[in-house]
């Protein structure tokens, strides 16, 4: 009985897990419809700093990831389209991928890593030290004082991340062009002609879903931390594992969604 008793539990947390997060995001689109009316009762303070934690500070490894990016891709590419010549289509791959699929997806993995990380961490000591309870004896809604601000920072965050991602990724398939005797000119000119204005918008509108997501199972994993020894470590893992496998879910969602619409 001891196999199965253990199955048994492993399910109800399982499921206790399922409706917690589905009760947090009860609360937290029940907030945001709040803060549409009452804007003064959001911490815009504690976004703020949030969004400087996310944005400004994740900027150096969003360049920097982005840049590597585009430079393997155009050496990958560049090698298979120089068997026919066309090594000047290595900027419409890279604009098509970059703005479209890689710039957003990427970039969510590192604010996953790096932001959705610590707000688990930052609620989940504050759940254990009982600051939650405190807040909650006061009055005073934790999701409205300590999510909010982190979920919109991260829904912020994302776009310019992700913008300086791709141009970083452009620039790299620039220098790996350049190196191969192609001039610069005709690179930007095909980035030019392949970008439109939907392009570059649908992968801003991902990114923001993504940054949502991120936010709000980060904070989850830190509103539901166990008071033990490993638990914040405990909490920090399922944020990050959490939110990459939301990524890729609604990622790949969304593909289904685009091809069935043609776009």
């Amino acid at each position: 009985m001891s196999l199965f008793s253990s199955i048994g539990k492993a399910w109800v947390e399982k499921f206790d897990a399922v409706y917690d997060n589905l009760a947090l995001l009860g609360e937290v689109v029940v907030e945001a419809f709040t803060m549409l009316f009452k804007p003064w009762r959001f911490r815009f303070g504690d976004s703020m700093l949030a969004y400087q934690r996310a944005a400004f500070d994740g900027l150096p490894i969003s360049i920097g990831i982005g840049f590597l990016l585009g430079l393997i891709l155009a050496f990958q590419s560049a090698a298979a389209l120089r068997t026919f010549g066309v090594e000047t289509y290595v900027a419409d791959l890279l604009a098509i991928g970059l703005f479209r699929e890689l710039g957003p997806i990427i970039t969510a993995i590192i604010l996953a890593g790096r932001s959705g990380s610590a707000f688990a961490a930052e609620i989940g000591t504050m759940k254990v030290d009982d600051e939650l309870d405190a807040l909650a004896t006061m009055g005073l809604a934790p999701v409205r004082f300590l999510v909010m601000p982190r979920v919109v920072a991260a829904v912020l965050a994302m776009p310019v991340l992700t913008i300086c991602a791709e141009l970083s990724g452009l620039v790299g398939g620039a220098v790996v062009l350049r190196a191969m005797d192609i001039p610069g000119s005709v690179f930007w000119g095909n980035v030019a002609s392949t970008t439109d204005v939907f392009m570059i918008v649908f992968g801003l509108a991902k990114s923001a879903l993504f940054g949502l997501l991120v936010g709000i199972v980060g904070c989850c994993a830190g509103m539901r931390t166990k008071a033990t020894a490993d638990g914040v470590g405990v909490a920090a893992t399922s944020a990050v594992v959490g939110g990459i496998i939301a990524i890729a879910v609604s990622d790949g969602l969304i593909a289904v969604i685009c091809y069935f619409w043609g776009v």
